[in-house]
């Protein structure tokens, strides 16, 4: 019942889940920049690197029709086929950290949600940034806050704080929050290292020119989101 209800709050699919409900808000941020782009070049041209389809809901499509937006979903290779392009989508398998598919300044917004703590080490943090600064003119990232007390992932409070090792036993041996125990030590540690939330101190020394925007909730900053547009 409880893993049913955490569930419930990051439920990203669902119009009356928190989550949902706070990409919404974000939604008008990323709708501006559409709209600038579309009035200097009639057309805008996306990639979001790890992306779904499903997340673009937050926008109405007859906007991004009627704004000519182009994006293009950019996720490693799965067991699973692409989905089927559309008139707005086109999927293609690629690794964000390099897009060496894509020429310079290929897109004009480059955007990403919630990936880049998924990336593995500081050497990959530092390439898919790059990347995301090569391929497009603008940069739209969006990332969990450290600093927030719930850890959005496994939807369970001060637990990123924790030494790594013990959440790697903790997850052995009772599970955390939403995900089942996990007693092979190896695969415990893969998915403890697959979370690594960031500070807003650590994006500004990634992108040291954007803006950076703090979301809050209850007074605590939940998410960080960076808007790159000099570099």
């Amino acid at each position: 019942m409880i893993k049913k209800l955490l569930k419930s709050f990051v439920n990203h699919d669902s119009n009356r889940s928190l989550a949902f409900q706070l990409r919404k808000k974000r939604a008008k941020r990323i709708m501006q920049l559409i709209s600038d782009y579309f009035q200097k070049n009639n057309e805008v041209k996306i990639i979001d690197v790890g992306g779904t389809k499903n997340y673009w809901n937050i926008i109405p499509k007859q906007f991004l029709i009627d704004h000519h937006a182009q994006i293009t979903i950019v996720n490693i290779p799965t067991s699973h086929p692409l989905p089927e392009n559309d008139d707005v989508f086109q999927f293609v398998y690629g690794d964000g950290c390099h897009l060496s598919e894509f020429r310079d300044r290929s897109f004009h917004i480059a955007h990403s949600n919630s990936v880049i703590e998924h990336v593995g080490n500081w050497a990959n943090v530092i390439s898919f940034v790059k990347e995301l600064r090569r391929v497009a003119e603008t940069c739209y990232l969006q990332t969990p806050s450290y600093w927030f007390p719930i850890e959005p992932h496994f939807v369970l409070p001060f637990v990123h704080w924790l030494p790594k090792y013990l959440r790697i036993k903790m997850l052995q041996y009772f599970g955390l929050g939403t995900r089942s125990k996990e007693r092979e030590y190896n695969h415990a540690r893969i998915i403890i290292e697959s979370y690594n939330l960031m500070t807003a101190r650590q994006l500004k020394k990634l992108f040291p020119n954007a803006e950076l925007f703090k979301e809050k909730f209850l007074l605590f900053t939940k998410s960080l989101i960076i808007v790159d547009c000099d570099h």
